[in-house]
């Protein structure tokens, strides 16, 4: 039977683009059935003339289907690939907009913070809905998930669905340590690595080239190099002793030191709301390549290094590999939350995806990883419960908005955010509770 593999939010072009490039690489793959499915008409048209482009350029012949269905997508699938986002730009701006009114600084905010709260909790809705197609039409299918904030999503669909085969994909460990093994001057198919915690907040626990450790070399590099030490990055290296793997624009996002002082705004040189510029870019790329394919000009097909790809074709060809994974912490990380959701290498193969047991994390970095998971499980909290309340307990418990903000204030923002957001969210959090 021809392997089957959907991509759930398909109209996100360019990330559809860069993740079947790297698919349509594997010739045992070839005549693999991609099912694409999206909501918008016109973004489905365009992901799927970008496919059969991709497809030509890289000389496969997969069977490529559009749906406006999604269980008709779903249906018998072998891999689902979640990409979806809710909102779209309109409600990312939401996001920057209404807390920036409060004095309430982001770069990102699709992770953690406010930002990251409210992007879950209008993303939840979906989910469940996505689960329950699952169940439905394609039970025993892997449910790959790109969707932010990753690690409350993931933990959502583990407690509200029931799925089990669900694992939250990011490419920050992979770039992270590419970048490192660049900076330092060694080959990165010769690094040795580990890394473990949470989802844009996991660390380089081992860095290492021909059995010597490599941290001492990164700390000379940044001993001797300013520009270097004006990165959160390395600065968090500095005071905690190891790097963590997301970008200083993410990192600075998830402490309560950084962005609530310009002094530190200006000395680390973070751009406040420098993920709106990426909404923009990401809308333009979208037209750029859909006035393309209706000039029939070429599209760039480069591949991505993206973890799905490399699932499918281990899973359904037994070709062993190490990913790197987010799935709930069940014994994987002991000083971690259990149900949580942790990032860890993950072992693929024939037989599925397997996490690894990585034991204790050092304790300052537990601590931190602990206010992050905290933060996710009162906002699943509200969802599960159908309790508005849990969602202002997950604002006062984040790092980054109870050093910004007294506690009134945090419960006002939240109520103009429910009332800014609607029916995107869940009926029983839409409650205004006010101070």
């Amino acid at each position: 039977m021809t392997p089957k593999i959907t991509l759930v939010g398909a109209g996100s072009v360019v990330f559809t683009q860069g993740l079947l490039a790297d698919l349509f690489t594997y010739p045992e793959l070839d005549g693999v059935h991609v099912a694409l499915h999206d909501i918008d008409p016109g973004r489905l048209a365009t992901a799927l003339a970008a496919a059969r482009r991709i497809a030509e350029v890289r000389g496969v012949k997969p069977v490529l289907t559009a749906h406006a269905d999604r269980r008709e997508a779903l249906a018998d699938a072998d891999f689902v690939v979640n990409i979806v986002q809710i909102g779209m730009g309109e409600a990312t701006r939401t996001d920057f907009e209404v807390p920036a009114r409060y004095g309430l600084r982001q770069t990102i905010g699709d992770t953690l913070g406010i930002g990251g709260i409210f992007r879950a909790l209008r993303t939840f809705p979906f989910l469940k809905e996505l689960g329950a197609d699952i169940a439905d039409v394609c039970p025993e299918a892997w449910l790959l998930n790109y969707t932010n904030p990753m690690a409350m999503n993931v933990q959502y669909l583990s407690e509200a669905t029931g799925l089990t085969r669900v694992v939250g994909l990011c490419h920050s460990v992979y770039w992270t340590v590419h970048g490192l093994a660049e900076l330092v001057g060694v080959p990165f198919d010769e690094v040795t690595y580990v890394a473990a915690g949470v989802n844009h907040q996991a660390w380089v626990l081992r860095f290492e080239h021909a059995g010597a450790d490599l941290y001492p070399r990164l700390r000379e590099l940044a001993a001797a190099d300013e520009q270097l030490r004006r990165r959160v990055r390395f600065d968090m290296l500095h005071r905690l002793g190891y790097y963590p793997t997301e970008t200083s624009e993410h990192s600075a996002e998830y402490v309560p030191w950084y962005l609530q002082h310009d002094t530190e705004i200006e000395r680390l040189r973070l751009p406040i709301g420098a993920y709106l510029d990426i909404v923009a870019e990401n809308e333009a790329e979208y037209e750029r390549t859909r006035r393309a394919i209706a000039a029939d000009e070429p599209l760039p097909v480069e591949g991505t290094g993206e973890y799905a790809p490399q699932i499918v074709h281990s899973v359904l060809t037994g070709t062993p590999r190490t990913v790197y994974g987010n799935v709930v912490n069940r014994g994987l990380i002991e000083n971690l939350p259990s149900g949580g959701v942790v990032e860890v290498p993950c072992l693929v193969d024939g037989t599925g995806v397997r996490p690894t047991r990585i034991g204790a994390l050092p304790p300052q970095l537990a601590a931190l990883n602990r206010t992050y998971l905290s933060v996710n499980d009162l906002v699943v909290r509200a969802a599960v419960e159908d309790d508005p309340r849990h969602l202002r307990h997950a604002a006062m418990t984040d790092p980054a908005t109870a050093a910004a903000l007294p506690v009134e204030r945090i419960f006002e923002l939240c109520d103009d955010l429910v009332r800014a957001h609607g029916d995107r969210l869940q009926p029983a959090l839409r409650a205004v509770l006010g101070r």
